[in-house]
């Protein structure tokens, strides 16, 4: 993935403290080679977990890497919307926007 897809604050993140990236890099691949999870499934758990703690740079972190695991937009939106029961209409209701905004930055 090229430089210009991540964010400005990760970007200057990244050459600030590469080290410091790339050991949370790692952590995460290493994490997703754990275990039995599917790849789509896993990010739809960061995802909801991104969500649940009203984190906008992950919710479109999440979404995008869900999206290029191959995760569907209507996968995304219906996975954010089973929450409300769990975190609440605002919540979800902020997330979906937010999982909009990088989903219609994916399609361009």
């Amino acid at each position: 993935m090229s430089e210009a897809k991540y964010p400005p604050w990760y970007t200057h993140l990244k050459e600030k403290h590469g080290a410091f990236v790339k050991a949370l890099e790692q952590l995460g691949e290493s994490i997703r080679q754990e275990g039995p999870i599917p790849e789509k499934t896993g990010h739809l758990i960061q995802l909801a977990a991104a969500a649940a703690i009203r984190s906008e740079g992950s919710v479109h972190s999440h979404a995008r890497r869900a999206l290029q695991a191959g995760v569907t937009p209507e996968e995304i939106y219906h996975a954010l919307i089973m929450l409300t029961s769990t975190i609440g209409f605002p919540t979800v209701s902020a997330s979906l926007s937010w999982a909009y905004d990088r989903i219609s930055k994916e399609k361009k």
